[in-house]
């Protein structure tokens, strides 16, 4: 596909899910000369941040014309500092995109070689060693993009080929070379948000997924008590003025449209009354985590969709210091690089995935206490009750790892910590919030691989097979293929990794 100005987060999945090569336009390759003929000629006679100064608080210092081009490696290598794990593929992969995009935006003033060496490593797959732990987002993703900077000159570690094997040796075998610094390529690597919006990309794609996959769930659970469906009902949801509830309550309409099980209220509850009837043996209504889900789920579209605006607007933003604008010919000096827009998504992003799961676990919870749903044994057991345990073991899985996320849901946005001699006083941890924001989304698709197993033995349990929805049906016949129906205890966690493979997939 062919690069040229906005790129949509649906752009981002083709190229780093589907793995779509990339083509740069002529009118981007033009920007980008503009900008850098104009600053090299602006830049004579002139302070100008970060090109003839040093950096930071050191900026004070002027830099003589025969050090310039050396002071931009210095900062490339001396902020390569991270450490940690190393960010996945796919996340690293998002981070050059968006640094490509960023930089092709002609407000930066980098030579062409730049976005024409990322555009070739984002083809080949050749993504750089970027440590989870470094940056604080304020002026930029300075150490993580640093690591990309660095693979830029040639230097530093990349994975290729599942393997993580050194620069040089990478290039040498795929006939590429690295950039030759030209005014400031450091810099302009290196000041930015595109690792924090990277990773949120990715997080964002992945928080759609499991949107989608808590939907499915939450109808075929109320499939399985045969709950009624008023609740979800057009006129019920469309009193309340939210867009996102009343997003979720369609979906999980078109769900169950073909179910034989979900009951209309009209035809039990609506018929009779007598009056010596004091306790009623049909539910009147069913418990919160069944009936509640358009206005649980509704809020998680609605900060989902707002979350991807906002990554968006990022991405297509110039998010460098100093900014070069050739229309009125000046160099503009400020905080683009400021990362606060994204942290506060990625923390907004995360305790609605928390809830999420939340969500999810609760959920479980009702399947497995037979107490509560009056129609499943205990803990799903299809064997020998108190000879066999059924779900019950992973049911610790489910509820340890819902209560690590109610814990990591708590905001980074706020934890700013003064560092850089005060230089950078106030910051945004954006990318410690991005990777925090991962483990939450992580945990989540552990949580709802737990439950839809459960929700199959319910199914298997209650010979609803044929009776459940058509679209229940096929994430039935899916799950069955990886799990067969179990009555005997089992080991489970090999049957876990292969079915969260599977929801990944969805």
């Amino acid at each position: 596909m062919k690069i040229n100005n906005f790129l949509e987060l649906s752009d981002f999945k083709k190229i780093i899910v589907e793995n779509k090569n990339i083509e740069l336009d002529k009118a981007l390759l033009t920007r980008v000369n503009e900008s850098f003929q104009f600053l090299k000629e602006f830049s004579k006679n002139k302070v100008i941040y970060g090109v003839n100064t040093g950096f930071g608080p050191m900026a004070q210092f002027k830099i003589s014309d025969e050090d310039t081009h050396q002071l931009q490696y210095n900062l490339i290598r001396s902020h390569s500092s991270g450490i940690g794990n190393p960010l996945p593929a796919d996340e690293a992969k998002a981070c050059m995109l968006a640094r490509l995009n960023t930089l092709s935006l002609g407000k930066s003033g980098v030579h062409e070689s730049v976005v024409i060496l990322l555009k070739e490593l984002i083809n080949r797959d050749i993504t750089p060693l970027i440590f989870e732990h470094g940056g604080v987002g304020a002026s930029g993703d300075l150490v993580q993009l640093a690591h990309l900077a660095l693979v830029l000159i040639g230097e530093g570690e990349v994975f290729h080929k599942g393997e993580r094997k050194s620069t040089k040796e990478v290039f040498q075998s795929e006939g590429l070379k690295p950039i030759q610094v030209e005014i400031r390529e450091g810099l302009a690597l290196m000041n930015g948000t595109s690792v924090m919006s990277g990773i949120g990309a990715v997080n964002a794609h992945k928080a759609n997924q499991l949107t989608d996959i808590s939907i499915k769930l939450s109808c075929a659970i109320n499939e399985v008590v045969q709950a009624y469906d008023d609740h979800l009902s057009e006129v019920l949801n469309g009193t309340k003025l939210h867009a996102g509830q009343q997003k979720i309550a369609e979906k999980m309409r078109a769900h169950l449209s073909d179910s034989k099980l979900i009951r209309k209220r009209a035809d039990h509850l609506y018929t009779h009354f007598e009056e010596q009837e004091k306790v009623f043996k049909e539910k009147v209504q069913e418990y919160y985590s069944l009936r509640c889900v358009p206005q649980i789920l509704g809020p998680v579209l609605d900060t989902l969709e707002y979350t991807e605006k906002v990554l968006e607007n990022e991405i297509n933003s110039a998010n460098d210091n100093p900014i070069i604008n050739v229309e009125d010919q000046h160099v503009y000096h400020g905080g683009n690089f400021h990362g606060d827009y994204v942290s506060l998504e990625m923390d907004k992003l995360k305790i609605v995935v928390a809830k999420l799961t939340m969500l999810a676990e609760r959920q479980l919870n009702y399947l497995l206490n037979s107490k509560i749903n009056e129609i499943l044994p205990p803990f799903v057991n299809l064997g020998k009750l108190g000879f066999n345990f059924g779900m019950q073991g992973v049911q610790f899985t489910a509820t340890s790892t819902t209560a690590e996320s109610q814990m990591l849901s708590n905001p980074m946005y706020i934890h700013s910590i003064p560092n850089n001699n005060d230089n950078q006083d106030i910051v945004s941890m954006g990318t410690n919030a991005a990777v925090i924001c991962r483990k939450v989304i992580e945990n989540a698709f552990e949580v709802l691989t737990i439950e839809a197993i459960t929700i199959v033995q319910a199914i298997e349990y209650l010979g609803f097979q044929d009776k459940i929805s058509s679209a229940t049906k096929e994430l039935y016949d899916d799950i069955r293929k990886i799990i067969p129906a179990f009555s005997d205890d089992m080991v489970m966690y090999p049957y876990l990794e292969q079915v969260k493979k599977y929801l990944k997939t969805m």
